[in-house]
């Protein structure tokens, strides 16, 4: 017992049950497919700056950065007919397919960057309960297949949707619009994009159950002691913070720096403010809350953001600038509207599909990669496969080749979305389950955050704006992230027998 609650082992759940509950993700890679092989090439054909390209993409991880902690405090909160998660699902899966139909009829810029923003929100809605869904519905030995498992669905929609244009265009679909517009393959691509994602979310819906919130809490694997939250130091980080933001403030008005960096001000000076408001509040709300347990995270969760800042800080330049990139120095173009730099842009969709396809297989050898090493060494050689692929931009010169390059790079994506999620959830109470994904998941966007403020002052003061570069640097980041791997320890059951369960399709 333990307040009045009786203790219990949480059952494990059939093939069939895992793959129903993480059947959505196909749909939500989908849309998130779509976005990042495409949004960039509509970006350059409504007229933007190569230059400007990594400030129109700042709506898609500030959405993330506000929208994933509140959505995981009120999702650890909700208890509906429908259930505790799900109904975030549906409601993101909605607006999300409306901004997929949306968007490649944008007739101006400044829309399809508003179209951006919504659509990512829309994605997040849904996602940060996904990884949540997984914590609660799954006992620990399972939750490295449960995540492997999103991992696989993710992969084979990202292959689809991202070799969609080109698929099209092999089937006779115009591929250049008169005009300099939008051409039809992009067009149907995201009109299927919404269909799809709104149908696999609603078949996780339909086809899954949740525990009642008094069930899950009772359960032996979920219960975890949380000390209260001693915030009393916290000005000092806010301190260190409002400084740092001040002095980058001072750099962009004395040295006259891409405008972009003020959004890096921004955070840190935000940031800087709720700690030191932190200090002395005695406010007991959702932004207490989450910036209490952003302040006190668990050590593991800690050494794991330093993986997460570098991964993601790579896989944004990578989405970014690998249009751009293989269209300017493979193809010999930048003029959007040339066949050469739509045919550039297509082969750049089948290299997403390509690595997405690699991550699919990937997620079949990783529980094996797991047994052998255990999760830590798993995702180490996994990045460092990554950023070997993005390195490799620098000297391959035939596009075909690429192919070989998204190898590295559809393991590192597969190991990404899996092997830092089942290193942290055996530390998480069930429930702040949510909160505490969310939080984890300011890993994620904050580094994009970064790459959006400061690589197109990289790009013009170190590399000559070759975009290819931002390739290299993506690379050399995922290295990075593999040696701070190291760091973290491995959960305190063992590897062999949280796969013991098989391996995901």
């Amino acid at each position: 017992m333990k307040d009045g609650i009786h203790l219990n082992n949480k059952p494990a759940l059939s093939f069939w049950q895992i793959w129903n509950m993480c059947f959505g993700f196909l749909g939500l890679q989908f849309g998130f497919a779509l976005q990042n092989a495409n949004v960039s090439r509509i970006f350059q054909t409504l007229g933007a700056n190569v230059n400007d390209i990594p400030a129109l993409w700042i709506a898609a991880p500030l959405t993330g950065l506000i929208v994933q902690p509140i959505i995981g405090h009120f999702s650890d909160r909700t208890w509906t007919r429908l259930g505790r998660r799900r109904p975030y699902f549906l409601v993101g899966a909605v607006f999300a397919s409306l901004a997929l139909l949306w968007m490649p009829n944008a007739p101006a810029l400044w829309m399809a960057a508003g179209l951006l923003w919504i659509l990512d929100a829309s994605i997040n809605v849904s996602m940060e309960p996904f990884r949540a869904f997984v914590g609660d519905q799954l006992p620990t030995r399972q939750r490295p297949l449960g995540y492997a498992t999103q991992s696989f669905f993710i992969a084979v929609g990202a292959v689809v949707a991202s070799a969609l244009p080109w698929m099209l265009a092999q089937l006779g679909v115009a591929n250049v619009a008169a005009g300099g517009g939008i051409p039809d393959t992009v067009k149907y691509a995201f009109y299927a994009g919404g269909a799809v994602l709104l149908g696999a979310v609603l078949w996780t819906i339909l086809r899954t159950r949740e525990y009642p919130p008094e069930q899950l809490q009772s359960f032996t694997d979920n219960v975890t002691e949380q000390p209260a939250v001693d915030a009393s130091r916290a000005w000092k980080l806010g301190l260190l913070l409002l400084a740092a933001g001040v002095l980058v403030l001072l750099a962009i008005r004395h040295f006259a720096l891409e405008k972009e960096l003020y959004l890096l001000a921004g955070g840190l000076l935000m940031f800087g403010l709720l700690f030191a408001w932190l200090s002395f509040t005695r406010s007991r709300g959702m932004l207490r809350e989450v910036m209490g347990d952003l302040y006190s995270m668990p050590g593991p969760m800690r050494r794991l953001a330093w993986v997460q800042l570098f991964s993601w800080f790579a896989l944004f330049a990578m989405w970014i600038y690998t249009t751009p990139g293989v269209t300017q120095t493979l193809y010999g173009t930048t003029d959007t509207g040339s066949a050469a730099y739509n045919d550039g842009a297509n082969w750049v969709g089948v290299l997403f599909a390509a690595y997405n396809g690699f991550a699919a297989l990937a997620a079949v050898v990783i529980p094996l990669m797991v047994r052998r090493w255990g999760l830590r060494i798993s995702h180490l050689v996994n990045l460092c496969l990554g950023g070997a692929g993005l390195l490799s931009f620098l000297v391959i010169r035939d596009s075909q080749w690429l192919l070989a390059s998204m190898v590295g790079v559809g393991f590192a994506w597969a190991s990404i979305l899996s092997l830092p999620y089942a290193l942290l959830s055996d530390n998480l109470p069930a429930a702040k389950m949510g909160v505490y994904m969310g939080i984890f998941n300011f890993f994620i966007v904050i580094p994009q955050l970064l790459a959006a403020s400061v690589l197109g002052l990289l790009l013009r003061l170190c590399f000559h704006n070759q975009p290819i570069w931002a390739l290299a640097l993506g690379g050399a980041c995922l290295l990075v992230a593999g040696l701070f791997t190291l760091r973290v320890r491995e959960p305190v059951y063992a590897t062999s027998a949280a796969l013991a369960t098989g391996n995901p399709p």
